[in-house]
């Protein structure tokens, strides 16, 4: 198939917002907490795209996927309960979510790799994540993808596991 991630725009907000709530509810069929408590929510969204921080992952001309994609931007990481493998600049990704119609093929791991990509386009070799610690789907993802547990910081009252790979340097 023929993907592409790139950033979104402000026409998509509305089915990137479906996507999410598509996963909002898997979230709770899957007994997960994450996301259960009006977050994320459309204003997420829209204030993701307007940053230039909304990335859809397409198929064609069909969104599959979406995440937020930030440069050295979580405050809430300068307080980990823990130790990150590196204190230099950093991408961060949050709200990852993939359309109900693409499911099974892989692509939450493939919109990390292309974040990892957008990091190295960047001259950034970390990128850090965090997630609930009943979110078995997405821990699976960063251990198959090489991310190391970091320890845990918080959200919105939440304790949620967090991670980092660090990418190598193209020499």
């Amino acid at each position: 198939m023929n993907y592409s991630f790139r950033k979104a725009t402000a026409s998509e907000i509305p089915e990137v917002w479906k996507i999410l709530q598509q996963a909002i509810v898997r979230r709770k069929k899957d007994g997960s907490e994450q996301w259960q408590d009006g977050y994320p929510n459309l204003q997420s969204v829209q204030n993701d795209v307007e940053k230039g921080q909304g990335f859809v992952l397409t198929e064609g001309e069909t969104i599959a996927g979406y995440s937020a994609v930030l440069i050295n931007d979580e405050p809430e990481y300068a307080k980990i309960i823990g130790e990150w493998l590196t204190n230099d600049d950093f991408v961060v990704f949050h709200r990852v979510a993939i359309s109900e119609n693409h499911l099974g093929k892989g692509l939450a791991k493939k919109i990390l790799e292309y974040i990892e990509d957008f990091a190295l386009s960047n001259n950034i070799y970390s990128v850090k994540a965090d997630t609930n610690f009943d979110n078995t789907a997405m821990l699976k993802i960063f251990e198959k993808s090489g991310y190391k547990y970091c320890g845990k910081v918080y959200f919105r009252g939440g304790e949620r596991k967090a991670f980092e790979k660090t990418l190598a340097k193209n020499s």
